[in-house]
């Protein structure tokens, strides 16, 4: 119970800077939506969908390496200082290849006419591989407050950034135009629009790197090579893994452009629509971010105990994730009237990615949880065939539903394939794991819940009133039907343990 109190603090320290980072990066959107036109905004959201690809690819699985060598080293120092040369080595690599190479995959990316797009997120990325090794290391010392710290920080200077580029430099060319002209001018002014968000975005990066070098200064960087192998052989799979998940959760934004080249403003259309109603959906994604972080020392860290106590919590861990994920889905639900008033109208005919994205992200949340049997049995090469399939079912179905859909509603098939592909690989990993390392999770409760959250959603969507208050009152009832059930069934329980 201690090791699961634990958990659930630091699930909400990261869940803090999580959700309130990705709040305020969020509040961002408008600025974008309002600012530039839906191509130009699907430009951006196409981007980061490739810059999360490569940054799977620039850590190649180091960050769970690490913790897999230290939790059980002597001198978990030089797992650390051995991570961070074979990253940084790596991430220096990249940066001198791309910008050798940056027209021909400007061109790739098709978008010849910005190569410097994709230096500037180039460089940010490599510079972010290599920062994922000290916060991993934060982790690992249980220094949740100082990543949440730091993270916040790079939040807010990318904000601040934005905001002085997007919007206070435009209004100070035109009335003193000589305190910017040395940097504002060169780069072409107001006429660059959206390079300046990748702009602001490395400056952020670099003050990351500045506040995390009390975790790279004042040791002795060792190198152990024999180490570095078995590192890489255990993370290799977990690379593959983590290349074919973020395709698959970067698929519709990827795919879509390459899907109608014919008509490039329509197919980027889309993405900016898709991925402006995805923020909505990102409460979501922000919980299962906040455990994922939370929950992957603390499997190894219960892994070195003995006897069934941790398999319980390991049981418990998965259960409370399904009851504040449908808690988050039924909220998001209800409130939508007022949420979608966070992007511009013209976005709002993709509401309707909303409740299929949380669905799908709900999924991988526990699809994530369920990766601790191939993990704590070394079996990752597990994890790479479930990545892989993933990958496959979910190139496949987009493939299948965006053309079938077409425009300008293609993005809804990108949304579900999503669910699809982790519903599947969802079940598959629940039946594998039940053979290698079996753990007796409260099915019967968690579809319990599920049923509940369903019923309640449907309940919700039907309370409509000619009076907004009294819908809005009604769902709140309803929401704490649900909480009042959760508090019987299992809160009550917990305190009572407590």
């Amino acid at each position: 119970m201690a090791g699961l109190k634990s958990l659930a603090k630091d699930t909400a320290v990261y869940g803090l800077s999580s959700i309130i980072g990705r709040f305020l990066n969020w509040c961002l959107v408008p600025l974008y939506v309002y600012l530039f036109p839906t191509a130009e905004y699907g430009i951006v959201s196409n981007l980061y969908s490739l810059t999360a690809v490569a940054l799977v690819i620039l850590n190649y699985g180091m960050e769970t390496s690490f913790f897999r060598y230290a939790s059980s080293s002597d001198d978990p120092e030089k797992d650390y200082t051995t991570s961070l040369w074979s990253v940084g080595t790596t991430s220096v690599i990249f940066i001198i290849l791309l910008l050798v190479f940056l027209h021909p995959v400007s061109n790739a990316l098709l978008i010849p006419k910005h190569p410097l797009y994709v230096a500037l997120l180039g460089i940010t990325v490599a510079v972010d591989a290599f920062s994922n090794i000290p916060f991993a290391y934060l982790r690992y010392k249980n220094k949740s407050w100082r990543f949440a710290g730091i993270k916040l920080l790079n939040v807010g200077v990318n904000i601040g950034l934005n905001l002085f580029f997007l919007l206070a430099c435009p209004a100070i060319e035109k009335s003193h135009p000589e305190l910017i002209s040395w940097f504002y001018t060169p780069m072409g002014g107001d006429a660059f629009g959206i390079g300046w968000i990748f702009i602001a975005n490395l400056l952020s990066t670099g003050v990351v790197l500045l506040s995390l070098l009390p975790f790279l200064t004042g040791r002795r960087w060792r190198f152990d090579r024999s180490l570095l192998s078995k590192m890489l052989g255990y993370a290799w799979p977990l690379l593959i893994l983590g290349v074919a998940g973020v395709l698959s959760q970067n698929m519709g934004q990827i795919v879509i452009p390459y899907l109608f080249k014919s008509q490039p403003e329509a197919a980027r259309s889309m993405v900016g629509i898709y991925s402006a109603n995805m923020k909505i959906a990102i409460v979501m994604v922000m919980f299962t971010q906040a455990f994922r972080y939370a929950y992957e020392p603390f499997i190894f860290a219960k892994a070195r105990g003995a006897g069934e106590d941790k398999k319980q919590a390991y049981c418990d861990a998965m259960k409370y994730f399904v009851i504040f994920g449908l808690l988050i889905f039924i909220a998001v639900e209800y409130f939508l009237p007022i949420l979608k008033h966070f992007i511009a109208p013209a976005y709002w005919a993709g509401l309707q990615v909303v409740p299929v994205m949380m669905a799908a992200e709900l999924c991988f949340g526990v699809f994530f949880n369920l990766s601790l049997w191939y993990k704590l049995t070394d079996r990752t090469i597990w994890g790479m065939y479930l990545s892989v399939l993933c990958f496959v079912l979910m190139l496949g179905f987009n493939l299948w539903f965006v053309p079938a859909i077409g425009i300008p509603n293609g993005y809804m098939g990108s949304a579900w394939a999503a669910f699809l592909a982790y519903f599947i690989v969802m079940v598959i990993s629940w039946i594998l794991g039940r053979h290698y390392y079996p753990l007796d999770y409260e099915l019967g409760r968690m579809l319990g819940y599920t049923l509940l959250a369903g019923v309640l959603w449907v309940a919700g969507a039907w309370a409509l009133s000619a009076h907004p208050a009294v819908t809005y009152s009604v769902r709140v009832v309803l929401l704490l039907v649900y909480c009042a059930a959760v508090w019987r069934f299992d809160l009550k329980k917990m305190v009572r343990r407590r």
